[in-house]
This record gives structure tokens, C-alpha cells and sequence, in this order.
């Protein structure tokens, strides 16, 4: 994927793309290194963020 979107997706839509719970992702998502964004008090995930981080972890495995 090239550029990728600057579309910011909640926990719940980020957590139906990576196929988890949204439980799951809020329990993980720093351990497992995914780029977040805070805006205000919330968790904000970027599109193009988080297809880069599935495409690293694809690569490496």
C-alpha cells in the first residue's frame, strides 16, 4: 500500500480491522507497539498507521 489514509479510526474500528476484540486491543496495543494517537483523552488509530504496522509484523514473521 502506498501513502495509506490519514483517517483516524476509534478502538472499536481499529480492533474490527485487526480482527480482535476492542477489549483485546485497549489491553495491548502498547506492548504490541501499535501507533496511536491522542486526541483530547481519546485513543485515535491512524489508517495508514496500522496497515503499516500488519504489513512490518507480516514481513517479520
Amino acid at each position: 500500500m502506498r501513502g495509506g489514509s490519514n483517517l483516524l479510526m476509534t478502538p472499536a474500528e481499529a480492533a474490527v480491522e485487526l480482527g480482535v476484540t476492542k477489549r483485546v486491543l485497549m489491553d495491548s496495543y502498547r506492548r504490541w507497539g501499535i501507533p496511536y494517537l491522542k486526541v483530547g483523552k481519546h485513543v485515535r488509530f491512524r489508517t495508514r498507521d496500522l496497515h503499516h504496522w500488519v504489513d512490518a509484523r507480516m514481513r517479520a514473521d
